[in-house]
């Protein structure tokens, strides 16, 4: 799947699924390695979030910010959903959106 370039709303969690950070970004892969190395001060560095379990691309950037808009309104429980419907192991989806 090439994920290069593609508009995209992503969750990220650490490493024993405790805390979640949804995103939005307009090139994942760019995105999740800047995670992955804590480049980019601020929450996700403090915390250690940088395995990408959950995502979705768009045609237009503004699709996905509403999107995003629409996760972060939603509860806890609402995000666990969303990641299990498509990953219920949350297994780190990098290696997904890179090959």
């Amino acid at each position: 799947m090439n994920a290069k370039g593609k508009p995209a709303v992503y969750i990220l969690t650490n490493k024993n699924n405790t805390v979640l950070y949804t995103g939005v970004t307009s090139n994942l892969v760019k995105r999740t390695i800047q995670h992955k190395e804590k480049s980019v001060p601020g929450f996700t560095k403090r915390y250690n979030i940088d395995k990408l379990v959950y995502f979705e691309f768009y045609t237009d950037i503004r699709d996905a910010i509403a999107r995003e808009k629409q996760i972060k309104a939603g509860s806890r429980k609402k995000k666990i959903e969303l990641i299990e419907s498509m990953n219920p192991e949350w297994s780190d989806l990098f290696d997904d959106i890179v090959g």
